[in-house]
This record gives C-alpha cells, sequence and structure tokens, in this order.
C-alpha cells in the first residue's frame, strides 16, 4: 500500500497511530511519501534526531522528494545509492530521500519524481551571515515581520535543480519513453500554478519544465505540495498538504 501527503516541515504528528490509524495495518513494505519540504534533515539537533528515529520505528517506510525547505547541504553528504531503479539517499533505514529527475518502480508502479521549488517567503531578501551589517538588518526585518531567509541556515541556492539534474530528468523519462504511472513533485507544472494562484506564482525554470513533462509525458496521475491547501486539479493532479491519502483517492 501506498499514502501520500504534502509538506510536513519537520512536524510529524499527522503519522501518529491517532491521526493516521490506518498504519495498523501497515508493514515495511508499504510507503507514505512526502511531496516535499520534509523538513527532517536540517540541523543535526537531538529534537532533529529523534524524531527521525520515531518515523524509522513507524511499521512503514517513509519516502519523500526534497523541496525547497530543506537543508542540502546536510543532504549532499549523505551517499547516493540505487534503490528500486533510482538514486536515493538513506536518512534512516526506512526514511528515504528520492532524489531529483530518478524514476523508481514502487509496489510495482513506475513513479517519476522532481524535488524542488522556487521560496515563496524570500520578498524581503537572503541575507548573508558573513555580512558586517548582518544583525543590524536582521533585527530591523524581524521588526518588520518581514519574509526574509538566510544564506545556509534556512536557506540554499539549491532548492532549485541545476543543469545536471534537469539532464538526468530527461535521460531517464527518455530511457521509460516518456511513460510512468504517477508523478511526484513540490512544485507543480507553470499552467497549474498559474490556475491556483490566478497569476501570483511566478513561472520559473522549474515549473516549465514540468511544464514540458506535463505535456510529453503519459502519466495516470500528478502528485504535488508547496502551496498548503488540499484540492484536486484536472481530474489528474493533486494538491495535498496535511491529508494523508491512499493512492489513487483523489
Amino acid at each position: 500500500m501506498i499514502y501520500i501527503t504534502g509538506d510536513t516541515h519537520a512536524e510529524f504528528s499527522r503519522f501518529s497511530t491517532r491521526n493516521f490509524p490506518e498504519q495498523k495495518d501497515t508493514a515495511k513494505g508499504d510507503y507514505v511519501l512526502i511531496c516535499g519540504d520534509f523538513g527532517g534533515v536540517w540541523d543535526n539537533s537531538k529534537a532533529e534526531c529523534h524524531w527521525l528515529d520515531w518515523l524509522n520505528d513507524k511499521p512503514f517506510t517513509t519516502l519523500f522528494v526534497d523541496g525547497n525547505h530543506e537543508n542540502f547541504e546536510l543532504l549532499a553528504k549523505l551517499p547516493v545509492q540505487e534503490w528500486n531503479g533510482g538514486k536515493a539517499r538513506f536518512i534512516r533505514d526506512s526514511v528515504i530521500h528520492l532524489m531529483r529527475g530518478q524514476v523508481f518502480t514502487i509496489s510495482g508502479k513506475r513513479f517519476f519524481v522532481m524535488g524542488g521549488a522556487s521560496s515563496h517567503d524570500i520578498d524581503d531578501g537572503i541575507l548573508e551571515p558573513a555580512d558586517p551589517e548582518f544583525m543590524r538588518k536582521k533585527k530591523l526585518l524581524d521588526r518588520q515581520n518581514a519574509m526574509y531567509r538566510i544564506n545556509h541556515v534556512s536557506w540554499w541556492k539549491e532548492e532549485l535543480p541545476n543543469n545536471a539534474e534537469y539532464a538526468e530528468a530527461r535521460n531517464n523519462l527518455a530511457a521509460c519513453e516518456w511513460k510512468v504511472d504517477y508523478i511526484v513533485s513540490h512544485c507543480c507544472p507553470t499552467g497549474i500554478a498559474n490556475m491556483l494562484g490566478s497569476g501570483a506564482y511566478k513561472a520559473d525554470r522549474l515549473t516549465e519544465f514540468l511544464q514540458e513533462v506535463s505535456e510529453r509525458c503519459e502519466f495516470r496521475q500528478w502528485y504535488f505540495g508547496h502551496y498548503h491547501d488540499n484540492r484536486v486539479i484536472m481530474e489528474r493532479y493533486g494538491l495535498l498538504y496535511e491529508q494523508v491519502i491512499p493512492l489513487c483517492a483523489l
């Protein structure tokens, strides 16, 4: 069985037995797939390690694609392994990062995954910790309740894919003749984003790539997070936030 949900931001209470009683009938060969902004790899703190161990002890296996709020420097330190036909990083034995542009076979179904997204909460800038004016600028922004992030602390440029990741994605899709069962991403194709935000969400290279995928690829359903809502768009696109639903339950 495969379940799927949206952004967790390191807050995993939705996976408690009380909130997710279906897990009583799962085993490690069953999966919960998070559509980005997992947030569980952030600072190597004691609390973080506790929650990763808590997830690892669950009867199911946790899978996630990365979003825009991940510590990409910590993720990059983990070894890359092959898992179910694609590249992955093991955070714990049963907490697995599905890397960008990969095609996996999970429970007999073919999944194309593409993490990453542009942050929406940086309208007031990215602060550099080495800037001599850092503290002054931070205090000013805090007083204004500004939307900003700190480079290498709460924001990383790797939130968007690089050229090699786009190339690998296209190669992997070509290898399966652009035919998969499911697509999982964090953000969504430009056309879908325009429907969600009535033009409020800016297109970028990633949303345009996903638009290309939506037009070229044969797929049954596409799941994504990022926009903090639960909606079904055009029948095949599922925007998820806090809901945990069985695959195909749109």
